[in-house]
């Protein structure tokens, strides 16, 4: 009884809410109540070849595979989840988010197996300020659901770039260009990676990424992200 009431005032005071709409969870494990689940705006672009993020690398970046699972809008619930994640350390929802992509790539009848999976790295002034890259908690769970290993520290960021919030596409590809290093080359060597982010716009940050591990002989990209915003 003591126990059960212990659990009822800590509720009181710090109820688990939904990421999404505020309503109060009854399961301590999730991020989001079903209905905000089943209003999540899927793309449904796994499945299809030459999709809206397979045309943002064409001709730019030779891309095996390219997917977001969602649709970003200003506002809307996948960018307060996004938000939560950055900026709030709700690593469970990132979490979510990657078995929610995981499980969508399973799903598309495109899948082909991966030898890693690699997060999109952050450098390290701001991985400090954060205490950790999104990308990699979404990793984990999209490594979860479909067993391909994570790579955290093969790839690194060795320069530190300005948001590229407000940039047009060149400015974003000038700004993040020559920002990574593949440390460990060898370790790739003839692999295929499956590269991930949280959100992709105009996709240059992971083009400039992508370059540097198609640079390792016999190497293979394939591109995802939780979201997709559209400019």
């Amino acid at each position: 009884m003591i126990s059960q009431a212990f659990r009822d005032l800590f509720k009181l005071f710090f109820p688990h809410l939904c990421v999404g709409c505020g309503q109060e969870l009854t399961d301590s494990g999730q991020s989001i109540c079903i209905h905000c689940r089943i209003h999540l705006p899927h793309t449904g672009f796994a499945s299809y070849p030459n999709n809206p993020i397979e045309k943002i690398f064409a001709g730019r970046i030779p891309v095996m595979f390219a997917h977001s699972e969602f649709y970003f809008s200003q506002n809307g619930l996948v960018q307060q989840m996004i938000h939560q994640l950055k900026y709030h350390n709700n690593t469970r929802v990132g979490y979510f988010l990657g078995e929610q992509l995981g499980n969508a790539l399973l799903h598309s009848g495109r899948w082909q197996p991966y030898d890693y999976i690699i997060p999109l790295p952050m450098h390290p002034k701001k991985m400090h300020q954060r205490g950790y890259n999104q990308a990699v908690v979404i990793g984990k769970g999209l490594e979860a659901v479909t067993q391909v290993p994570l790579l955290e520290k093969i790839v690194v960021r060795n320069k530190k770039t300005d948001t590229q919030t407000r940039k047009k596409r060149t400015e974003r590809w000038e700004n993040v260009a020559d920002s990574f290093t593949v440390q460990e080359p060898e370790a790739l060597y003839q692999k295929k990676i499956l590269l991930v982010d949280d959100v992709i716009t105009t996709g240059a940050t992971l083009e400039a990424c992508g370059q540097h591990i198609l640079r390792v002989e016999g190497t293979q990209l394939g591109i995802v992200s939780v979201a997709y915003a559209s400019k």
